[in-house]
C-alpha cells in the first residue's frame, strides 16, 4: 500500500488569509475602532524612529512573515526588515527583525506584532525541542486539531517552522473514524473502514475524493488485529503503551499490509523517546499547540 499523506502547511495565500481575519480583530480589541490615546498624547504627530523585535531566549523562530502582513492590514507605513527567516534557530538577544516608521504607528501595532512572533514561534520551540527528542528513530512527529480558534493554519505553519509534521487540517480533508463515531454508528473499526471506502469511492459529496486518507481508531490489539484486512490508511493506537505499542507494530508487520501506525493520546514528555522506539511511524501531540508558552520576544528602540 502506498503511503498517503495530509496535507503540509506552508506559508501562502491561505494562511495569509487567516493572518488578516486574526489581525483586524486583534486591531478591534486594542484600539477599538479609536486610538492609542497614550501614543497620541506623548508622541509627535511625525516623529518617526527605528525599533528591533528582539529574542529574550533560545528557541525557533517562526511569524516573521505575518508581521508584513500586521503593517499592512493597519495601513501603517513602514519597513519591515527581517534579520532571519521563520524555521531558523535564534539565541537570546538576537534581532528578528527592524523596522522603522512613525513613533505613533510602531507603538500602536508594537504588541500585536509582539504577540503574533512570541506565539508562533514559542510553537516551532516546542517543535523542536521534541523533535530532537525523537531524532535517530524512524518517527515522526505530528501535531492535532487541538488549536487555538482562528489560529489553525498559522499554529501548524509554525509546527512546521520547527521541523514537525502537519496532522489533518481540519474535517474536510481526511476521514479520520475514533471512537465516538463508533460507539454512536455501532460499527466494529473494520466495518467502518469499509463503509467509508465504499463511500469515498461513490463520490456522491463535493468535496470527497477517493484518494483521500482513511484513519481509524483503536484502542485494543484486538481490534487492530480485525482492522488491519480492511484497508486502512493509518491505525491510530489510541493511549497504548510502549509495550503495548511493539506487540502492535509487530501484528501489522505479520500482516504485511504496510498500513502506517500513529501513537497517540497520554503522549508525556518522559515517554517519548520509548514511544518513538517501539517502530510505530507516526506519534501526534497535542502539547506542540495547546500547552506551546510563547516565546519571550520584546521591543527594542534604536538610536539610528
Amino acid at each position: 500500500m502506498m503511503e498517503k499523506e495530509f496535507t503540509q502547511i506552508e506559508w501562502g495565500s491561505r494562511v495569509e488569509d487567516d493572518c488578516r481575519q486574526i489581525v483586524r480583530l486583534a486591531v478591534r480589541e486594542d484600539l477599538d475602532r479609536s486610538y492609542d490615546w497614550t501614543s497620541v498624547a506623548l508622541a509627535g504627530g511625525d516623529a518617526t524612529g527605528r525599533a528591533a523585535v528582539v529574542a529574550r531566549s533560545d528557541g525557533v523562530v517562526a511569524g516573521v512573515r505575518a508581521g508584513a502582513v500586521v503593517l499592512d492590514e493597519m495601513e501603517i507605513e513602514a519597513s519591515w526588515e527581517p534579520r532571519v527567516e521563520d524555521g531558523e534557530a535564534i539565541e537570546a538577544g538576537q534581532e528578528l527583525v527592524v523596522f522603522g516608521g512613525r513613533i505613533r504607528d510602531m507603538l500602536a501595532a508594537e504588541r500585536l506584532l509582539l504577540n503574533l512572533i512570541g506565539r508562533l514561534s514559542g510553537i516551532a520551540s516546542q517543535t523542536a525541542r521534541y523533535v530532537a527528542a525523537i531524532r535517530g528513530t524512524d518517527a515522526r512527529l505530528y501535531d492535532t486539531r487541538k488549536t487555538t480558534p482562528g489560529w489553525r493554519r498559522l499554529e501548524k505553519y509554525a509546527v512546521r517552522c520547527g521541523g514537525g509534521n502537519n496532522h489533518r487540517t481540519g474535517l474536510f480533508d481526511a476521514v479520520l473514524i475514533k471512537d465516538n463515531h463508533l460507539a454512536l454508528t455501532g460499527l466494529t473499526p473494520a466495518e467502518a473502514v469499509r463503509r467509508a471506502r465504499d463511500f469515498l469511492a461513490e463520490l456522491e459529496w463535493s468535496g470527497a475524493r477517493p484518494e483521500m486518507i482513511v484513519e481509524v481508531e483503536v484502542d485494543t490489539l484486538g481490534q487492530l488485529d480485525e482492522v488491519l484486512s480492511a484497508g486502512p490508511d493509518i491505525v491510530l493506537l489510541d493511549n497504548m503503551n510502549p509495550d503495548q505499542l511493539r506487540q502492535a507494530v509487530a501484528l501489522r508487520d505479520a500482516s504485511q499490509t504496510g498500513v502506517q501506525l500513529e501513537a497517540s493520546g497520554g503522549i508525556a514528555w518522559e515517554t517519548l523517546r520509548a514511544i518513538a522506539e517501539t517502530g510505530v511511524e507516526r506519534i501526534s501531540v497535542g502539547a506542540l499547540t495547546h500547552s506551546a508558552m510563547s516565546l519571550d520576544v520584546g521591543l527594542d528602540w534604536k538610536s539610528s
